[in-house]
């Protein structure tokens, strides 16, 4: 079994590191705040002070972090500590600009792999997330189906590419459920009428997302990742869209709740 180091243990990484403890992989973890490590290690997992420290002995190693940011930052201190012939999965939502950034500073005979996942804390747990693996992943492909199914989307870079549109669908639907509900509360409709009539249409995935409960995806991550959409080409909807969560964030309780908080924000912003 491949000795496995899991880099960020938040809300999304606790659940996904262990699936690979109930797989019996020899798992070493690490995350900015230390007592975020103690359940996994409490299970069997090993927790390192550092993450230069995690990797060190590691066959593959698997970060799932905040967004390019703290993915850079930790790339300063594992690069010069990652041996030859070891994996870099790269999990985070952080576009293919920063994998193709990533992949000009690993070292030789390390393989960078970009794996982002689709699906939110919920699937997470029950190993059932979407894994959108770009590069050359054969070689660590049954590790990433501990967390579900896996979709081989080509070149190193296009998981990463794949996930801002899958993303951006998801947010730009929620947004557009909320403001649907903003029309029907203008338009004196109940609640009830309007959600089972949105939720019998096309939107049907959206109303379910936007009113979810049990998950978690915070709106200050959604920003992140519209704001990384938004760059790569011109969205004006998508821009509205970003605006909506910016919004929403101004209030700093909802900035790190669920993005289905934001719709009531939304609904209630005044029209300009």
């Amino acid at each position: 079994m491949e000795k496995i180091a899991f880099l960020g243990l938040g809300h999304m990484g606790e659940p996904m590191a262990r699936q690979l403890l109930a797989a019996e992989h020899p798992l070493t973890v690490w995350n900015r705040t230390p007592e975020k490590a103690e359940r996994l290690v409490a299970a069997g997992a090993t927790a390192a002070a550092s993450p230069a420290e995690a990797v060190r002995d590691a066959d593959v190693v698997i970060t799932m972090l905040a967004g390019p940011d703290a993915v850079h930052e930790v790339a300063d201190a594992v690069l010069p500590a990652l041996r030859a012939g070891s994996y870099w999965v790269e999990m985070s939502t952080v576009g293919p600009e920063t994998v193709r950034e990533l992949a000009d500073r690993v070292p030789a005979g390390v393989t960078l792999v970009d794996a982002p996942v689709m699906g939110s804390t919920d699937k997470a747990a029950e190993g059932r997330l979407g894994i959108l693996a770009g590069g050359d992943a054969a070689a660590v492909e049954h590790v990433l189906a501990r967390f579900g199914p896996v979709t081989r989307t080509g070149v190193l870079g296009s998981g990463a590419a794949l996930k801002l549109v899958v993303n951006t669908a998801v947010l730009g639907g929620v947004a557009l459920v909320a403001e649907a509900m903003k029309l029907a509360d203008s338009l004196g409709l109940a609640e009830g009428t309007a959600r089972e009539a949105l939720a019998a249409g096309p939107l049907g995935g959206a109303v379910a997302r936007a009113f979810a409960e049990g998950v978690h995806f915070a709106n200050d991550l959604a920003v992140k990742d519209v704001a990384l959409a938004t760059g790569v080409a011109g969205l004006p909807v998508m821009e509205a869209v970003l605006d909506h969560f910016r919004s929403a964030c101004t209030d700093p309780a909802v900035a790190t709740e669920d993005i289905s908080r934001a719709v009531p924000h939304i609904r209630a912003r005044p029209s300009t």
